[in-house]
């Protein structure tokens, strides 16, 4: 990170969680905010990997966040997000650079991640860093 003032840790809950969910809701379209990112379902997923949700501050302000899952396979990445002000500086990289590294430090050889198509930005982020394009269609179901 080019700025000394920010620093990378830990979410902390529930303290963190208003700050962080702004901070997706304002991040664009590449994050969609929904009913996984309740409070309650924050908790939940903090039961299983705490210490792979990360948020950066600046001067005490939370201005990146990113979550990682681990389930004893394969790594997902969720909800990389910076805020407008700060982008362009590496936070971005910062974060996903941390997350990676504590997710091969738990054993993980491959990780995904989901970008929206028509996101350009992120695309380009994502590949300049080494992630591949993948032909697979996801799907999903409420459950």
């Amino acid at each position: 990170m080019a700025d000394e003032l920010m620093s990378i840790r830990l979410f902390s809950f529930p303290a963190d969680f208003e700050a962080t969910l702004a901070l997706w809701q304002t991040a664009g379209p590449g994050v969609r905010v929904g009913r996984s990112d309740a409070p309650s379902e924050i908790a939940k997923k903090l039961t299983r990997d705490p210490d792979l949700f990360l948020v950066a501050e600046d001067a005490g302000e939370i201005v990146g966040a990113v979550i990682g899952g681990f389930d004893g396979r394969r790594g997902m990445i969720y909800h990389l997000a910076v805020a407008a002000s700060h982008r362009g500086r590496g936070l971005g990289a910062a974060l996903m650079q941390e997350l990676e590294t504590r997710l091969k430090a738990k054993g993980c050889v491959r990780a995904y991640l989901f970008v929206i198509p028509d996101n350009t930005d992120s695309l380009a982020f994502y590949e300049h860093h080494g992630w591949q394009k993948m032909t697979v269609l996801p799907m999903g179901k409420d459950l």
